[in-house]
């Protein structure tokens, strides 16, 4: 079993998931299927599906990155396919933010269903990344795990997100809140997350981020239960408040999603903080929709790892087009959107150039030389995006009741993560 994935499986549901990476000896051996040829392509179709989070324990959802995959697929199509062959996209498998759940939809998708690969893979744990890595699946989404640092036929669209030692930070997110507060010299930020390995992995390379920016890092701890919300968030508001020398620090990260955030910025701003909010997940004209929400996250700044949607940038009008006729109708844009058409589009972009001999040996054959520049998520390469992110971002303000690019999208220099 793979180093990185072992030590991510130590999640919550622990019987559960020691019975399904037990399980994951009966993966196949490669990408056949029972005829010999390359599970999940014919002549005229490459077989496809999908991971993602639909529901969860909290309410949060991520089912919007199937649409976007979905509607990233329909263009591919409707463009001719890859290699003359169509994408025969099957919809994505709701793992229910659940190891166990996460494990099984793996093992449905190749075993049953016969995909070539699972694009997008939306999920804060990943149980199934040694069992598609086994069984030589191609695998894209967002890299928002170890799992996706290190494993060969696993891809991040816009890179590895939470490397090893030896692999580089992307620093979008304390170079852009330098940049609104004027600076990070003198600056202190405090920085919390769900006790999760998500959370844990999350505030071991911010700490290092936020410090390598310049920020004084004040209070950094993955303390808020992953699987409910906190009814009372005075405890976590009294120590951070209390980090900096007995003072508030000057900026509040959360590394975690709603409605976790909601409680955690509403509980702050009644306290009398007015220092700055930021997550890397509100980026939601959904939320918007009830007052409580919108107040909440009034003022706050979002980290993206893509272009905003506000972006007068053509591939971002061909990425809105796509959605709008995907879904048949108008409908306001979330970043789970961009997460699943930005997993679609990298593997389409690597199966076009493994041509028409598509196994999972020419794929990853030409996954080793890939490279391409100017996407919605900067320049991509890998096998660069197995080690380390793809460096580019944005940040964008909720201000009354509408977004606001607060950083312009750039690509940072990383850094290398100890």
């Amino acid at each position: 079993m793979l180093r990185p994935i072992r030590a991510l499986a130590a999640a919550a549901a622990a019987l559960a998931l020691v019975s399904a990476c037990n399980s994951a000896s009966n993966a196949p051996s490669g990408d056949k299927d029972g005829t010999g040829s390359t599970r999940g392509v014919t002549a005229d179709a490459i077989k496809v599906g999908g991971i993602v989070s639909m529901t969860t324990a909290t309410g949060y959802s991520k089912k919007d990155t199937d649409l976007g995959a979905r509607a990233r697929y329909l263009r591919a199509n409707a463009e001719g396919g890859v290699g003359g062959r169509r994408i025969d996209y099957l919809g994505a498998e709701d793992d229910g933010q659940d190891p166990a759940k996460n494990m099984a939809a793996a093992r449905k998708l190749v075993q049953q269903d016969g995909v070539f690969a699972v694009a997008p893979m939306s999920s804060v744990t990943f149980a199934g990344a040694d069992f598609l890595q086994q069984s030589k699946v191609p695998t894209f989404g967002w890299g928002t795990t170890p799992a996706f640092c290190g494993p060969t036929y696993v891809y991040g669209f816009n890179g590895c997100l939470v490397p090893m030692p030896g692999g580089t930070l992307n620093q979008t997110w304390p170079e852009g809140i330098g940049q609104v507060l004027g600076g990070a010299a003198g600056k202190s930020v405090a920085v919390i997350a769900n006790d999760s390995d998500a959370g844990k992995f999350g505030v071991r390379t911010f700490r290092q981020g936020f410090a390598s920016a310049g920020f004084k890092v004040s209070y950094a701890k993955p303390s808020v239960p992953a699987t409910s919300v906190p009814t009372d968030w005075t405890a976590y508001v009294k120590e951070i408040l209390h980090s900096n020398a007995g003072k508030a620090p000057d900026a509040v990260v959360s590394v975690m999603q709603t409605p976790n955030n909601i409680g955690l910025f509403t509980a702050l701003k009644r306290s009398g903080y007015r220092g700055l909010l930021s997550d890397p997940t509100d980026y939601d004209p959904g939320l918007l929709a009830q007052d409580a929400t919108r107040q909440a996250l009034d003022g706050v700044h979002v980290l993206l790892q893509f272009q905003p949607f506000e972006s007068a940038d053509p591939q971002m009008a061909q990425f809105k087009a796509d959605i709008r006729k995907a879904a048949g109708k108008e409908v306001p844009l979330n970043m789970h959107m961009l997460t699943g058409y930005m997993s679609a589009d990298l593997f389409l972009a690597i199966a076009k150039k493994a041509g028409k001999d598509l196994t999972a040996d020419s794929f990853q054959a030409a996954a080793r030389s890939f490279a391409d520049t100017g996407t919605l998520v900067g320049d991509r390469a890998e096998p660069k995006g197995q080690k380390e992110s793809f460096g580019c971002g944005a940040l964008v303000q909720l201000k009354d009741g509408k977004y606001r690019v607060s950083v312009p999208f750039k690509c940072y220099t990383p850094i290398p993560f100890k």
